[in-house]
């Protein structure tokens, strides 16, 4: 019997042949990605760093990106406790406030690559199984253990394979296939499994594959993982990458798997996660006219440039609905500026958005955007939890980029094909 992605990188990394599902295996990750959270996470740890330094000074990534800039003088403090670390061990790769949210930092620096292991402490670490890499989130503790000893345990998932056929119909995105198969299985649906997707991916861009790859946590996955292909490699060299094919894993073709799926892509409509779980998903047609008095485009899901672009084709030269207030979050400096130069922020800025720096702030309700008693917000976010954006008698509901534009236009849940050419 053949082996899973899961399988392949797994054995791999512990310098096996074959491990089987369920095996335990010691591996020691290629990088340990940390955030605002690297202050409390070394605070766990403080008289043994002193003692034993870190593992290995190429291990940690940290980005500031949760509460930028500084909300308060605690995250202030706590910024200033991560300089200090990273000054202190050198720590090789630090990007501090305005470069962006970490999944996509780490995304375009190139740290995740095929065949790699990156590990952490943000449960959508699972986004780098868009370029083929065994990207998973681990909790704090197991973060500080790991910069202490650079190695780890995992115990081998079962996968599920997914395989989607033909092309999305216009209006219809990226978020509407994740959103459909989360509804489908439930948010615990896949929890410690691995989830592959097959089949047409061709007529999938990284930013769909980013996408969905992120949202794999939400129906509990451990993993989500993409085949590399021309596209990928095209990715690389956009953003000039070292691509080295030897270091490419995918399952074999007679790979087993725990569940199968699939979807006709052209079938799908466009969808929306109504409160208060992610599984909570209905066709947008089902919620349409719900009255929204903000909407959120943006975060690490959907904050990449087809997303601006896409928004920006239908808000530009129009105005965005009286009594709704529009945020736009780049998930990148990069993306930001590419944004800007091709004209979609002066689109949406003129249609009366507000503009946030690259960073998480309004999605998790740390920073901006926090939401009052009542209040009901049309997100591109990943979660839509009770609180998640400040607020826990507040309403948040989950949508592709399309939707959101053509709901902030009107003022409520809005079908996005009515304003696609």
């Amino acid at each position: 019997m053949g082996m899973t992605f899961a399988q392949k990188v797994l054995a791999k990394k512990s310098g096996q042949n074959h491990v089987a599902v369920g095996q335990i295996v010691t591996v020691k990750p290629d990088y340990l990605l940390t955030h605002d959270n690297t202050a409390a996470i070394i605070g766990k740890i403080g008289t043994e760093l002193e003692k034993y330094g870190v593992a290995r000074n190429d291990l940690n990534l940290i980005v500031l990106d949760h509460v930028i800039p500084a909300a308060s003088e605690k995250n202030a403090a706590g910024h200033k406790k991560v300089r200090e670390f990273v000054k202190k061990y050198n720590i090789q790769h630090f990007f501090d406030l305005g470069e962006g949210i970490c999944h996509q930092v780490v995304y375009e620096k190139g740290f995740a690559r095929p065949g790699r292991i990156i590990v952490g402490s943000d449960s959508h670490t699972c986004s780098y199984g868009a370029v083929g890499t065994f990207a998973t989130g681990v909790d704090r503790t197991e973060s500080a253990a790991l910069t202490l000893t650079g190695e780890t345990w995992f115990k081998v998932p079962p996968t599920i394979k997914v395989t989607l056929k033909g092309q999305l119909s216009k209006g219809v995105s990226a978020k509407d296939i994740v959103l459909k198969i989360i509804g489908d299985i439930s948010a615990d649906g896949a929890n410690y499994m691995a989830v592959e997707f097959h089949g047409d991916i061709q007529n999938l861009t990284m930013d769909d594959r980013f996408t969905i790859a992120n949202m794999g946590i939400e129906m509990g996955a451990k993993i989500a993982a993409f085949p590399v292909d021309d596209s990928t490699q095209a990715f690389f060299s956009e953003y000039n990458i070292p691509f080295d094919a030897s270091e490419v894993l995918w399952a074999d073709e007679d790979a087993d798997y725990v569940r199968e799926l699939e979807y006709d892509l052209s079938s799908l409509e466009p969808v929306v996660a109504a409160p208060h779980t992610v599984d909570n998903v209905k066709p947008v047609g089902a919620l349409e006219g719900t009255p929204l008095d903000q909407v959120l485009l943006g975060t690490c899901t959907n904050g990449r440039l087809s997303d601006f672009e896409a928004a920006a084709a239908i808000l530009k030269g129009k105005k965005v609905h009286a009594g709704t207030r529009m945020l736009i979050l780049p998930a990148s400096r990069h993306i930001m500026r590419e944004a800007m130069r091709l004209g979609y922020i002066d689109a949406l800025v003129a249609a009366g958005a507000v503009m946030l720096p690259p960073g998480c702030g309004p999605c998790l309700g740390a920073h901006q955007g926090a939401m009052a008693p009542g209040e009901k917000t049309l997100s591109t976010a990943n979660r839509n939890f009770k609180g998640r954006m400040g607020c826990k008698e507040a309403e948040i509901y989950l949508a592709g980029p399309a939707t959101v534009a053509a709901s902030a236009l009107h003022g409520q849940i809005t079908d996005p094909r009515k304003e696609v050419a």
